[in-house]
């Protein structure tokens, strides 16, 4: 993969997050909110970390893989796919749309390159990563894992059951990412069921963590993950705490649950979107 510089990667990031916002809209229905938050996470991901394939197929033998848990914020996901070559851009039009491959929530059945499992069902994400990471143990695959959680979805008793697992397992071609947003569909996490210290958690069930603190800034995020693979080979599975606002790089829409499944109107769109540069084209 070409590296990219910082300026790059944010300008695909502001595409991303145009799309998003359009593709919610023309369907009204879906998930903006993290989806805006995670943005950085994902252009980093697949613009600048991971070793993939665009020429998908299932096994992805000899490349790393990557695995979204909480699957509705699948906007951001579609668009960072299209746009890094997995299928036409012109496809995230049909969002949600009958008979889309582009489902609210990714799934296989429909074929979709760059979708090995469908998700959504809170709390699945991790088990599925582990179960591939074994896979490239067993199979001599020196490529890594990824997988992407949300904090409400540690709330999730099948998240800890895993937790023990990977260790246990030595899985250390594993990161997995748990987005911090500190929201969820009714409110903050805080209110609904207090995560507590998810750090001296995951380390006590024998995880290396490490925290990204500024998960909305590019460079941060890219040298997070840089720091996260650093740690791999030695042992252990690596978490991520990745600190985000969602709704961020929309004024009205930061730092609060109300947009965590709400469409924008044609006014609210129009106010959202002439906040972000338009850079690769509207698709």
């Amino acid at each position: 993969m070409e590296k990219k510089s910082t300026e790059q990667l944010e300008a695909i990031g502001s595409q991303v997050r145009r799309d998003i916002l359009r593709m919610v809209h023309a369907c009204q229905s879906g998930h903006p909110g993290a989806s805006l938050g995670c943005t950085e996470f994902f252009v980093a991901l697949y613009f600048d970390q991971m070793t993939n394939n665009p020429d998908f197929d299932l096994d992805g033998t000899g490349e790393d893989l990557f695995f979204l848990s909480n699957g509705h914020i699948s906007p951001v996901w579609y668009s960072v796919l299209a746009r890094s070559g997995y299928f036409d851009t012109s496809e995230l039009k049909t969002f949600r749309k009958l008979n889309s491959r582009l489902q609210g929530h990714p799934a296989t059945e429909e074929g979709l390159p760059g979708i090995r499992v469908a998700s959504g069902s809170l709390g699945q994400g991790l088990s599925v990563a582990i179960g591939a990471a074994l896979a490239k143990k067993i199979n001599k695959d020196e490529k890594n894992v990824y997988v992407l959680m949300g904090d409400g979805e540690q709330q999730e008793g099948q998240i800890w059951e895993a937790a023990l697992s990977a260790p246990h397992h030595k899985l250390d071609n594993l990161i997995a990412t748990i987005d911090l947003n500190g929201q969820q569909i009714d409110g903050p996490t805080k209110d609904i069921m207090n995560l507590g210290d998810l750090k001296a958690k995951w380390e006590a069930f024998g995880w290396e963590v490490i925290e990204t603190e500024k998960g909305n800034d590019m460079a941060s995020v890219v040298e997070g993950l840089e720091k996260a693979k650093s740690l791999l080979g030695k042992g252990k599975p690596v978490l991520n705490l990745l600190h985000t606002d969602m709704g961020y790089g929309v004024d009205f829409m930061a730092g609060t649950h109300k947009w965590h499944g709400v469409a924008p109107n044609d006014e609210q769109l129009e106010n959202a979107l002439g906040q972000l540069k338009e850079t690769l084209g509207d698709y």
